[in-house]
């Protein structure tokens, strides 16, 4: 189906799925932003808690916010691809269900873009815990970053990413684990580069016992990615596991 493109709105792109305890605040950020053309497409993939109530709720007082409701659990990656297919924007931008963004994240890094003419864009962000009663760590970002840079260095949060559609064409995720990391390395690998504004404007939350929590099976996952999905070497695919495995520690270090 093809979609009239409305030439500066922002498609923020949110899989759900059993996240009541968070989904508020999530939603609470993007009506908070002052960049106002935005549209909010969430997608609920069969939640069995009050996730899909409560976004129900918004949905009734802000047009703005549309809700997409999966048949069967489909994982974040198919959740965030039927919700691209279903946005008008020209800018696809992805925040999780248990994230959130300061309130000029979306117009700091649009200007940011337009100004630069960039299709590909991320930005600093900061790492909370699960009841954010730990010290805040902020992650700072390159202001360049290719693929063969990424390889070593998987900087890019996927909650402070912006795509550009009329420069990158249809944008769509890869899946299986750790589908950022291959989308990302998809259009990196493609020539295109990724440019970071390193200014921190939004909100990781570490949550125990989530999928991108266990860092060493997500390593192991990594390494494989790298010598199936990219076709490097042991040698090479070593050598950049350890970048990812830093990184990762970087993240839980707070």
């Amino acid at each position: 189906m093809n979609r009239i493109v409305d030439n500066n709105l922002v498609s923020i792109i949110t899989p759900a799925y059993n996240c009541e305890k968070y989904i508020e605040e999530c939603i609470e950020s993007v009506r908070k932003q002052t960049y106002e053309n935005w549209e909010l497409i969430i997608i609920n993939d069969k939640s069995t808690d009050l996730t899909e109530k409560k976004i129900i709720e918004y949905c009734k007082t802000d047009s703005k916010i549309k809700l997409l409701n999966l048949e069967t659990n489909m994982g974040a990656a198919a959740a965030r691809n039927y919700g691209i297919k279903n946005s008008s924007g020209r800018f696809i931008a992805f925040l999780d269900s248990d994230d959130a963004w300061k309130s000029e994240k979306l117009e700091k890094q649009i200007n940011f873009m337009l100004i630069n003419n960039y299709s590909f864009t991320f930005t600093a962000y900061e790492i909370i815990s699960e009841k954010k009663s730990d010290k805040v760590k902020i992650f700072h970002v390159p202001e360049k970053i290719g693929y063969r840079e990424y390889l070593g260095n998987t900087i890019i949060g996927c909650l402070t990413v912006i795509m550009d559609k009329e420069i990158l064409g249809e944008i769509e995720f890869e899946t299986g684990y750790l589908e950022d990391v291959l989308t990302w390395m998809k259009y990196l690998k493609q020539g295109h580069f990724a440019y970071g504004l390193d200014i921190n404007l939004a909100e990781y939350r570490v949550v125990e016992n989530s999928v991108s929590s266990n860092k060493l099976q997500n390593a192991t996952r990594y390494y494989n990615c790298l010598r199936k999905r990219q076709g490097l070497s042991v040698m090479k695919s070593v050598y950049f596991q350890s970048g990812y495995m830093f990184n990762a520690l970087k993240k839980r270090i707070l």
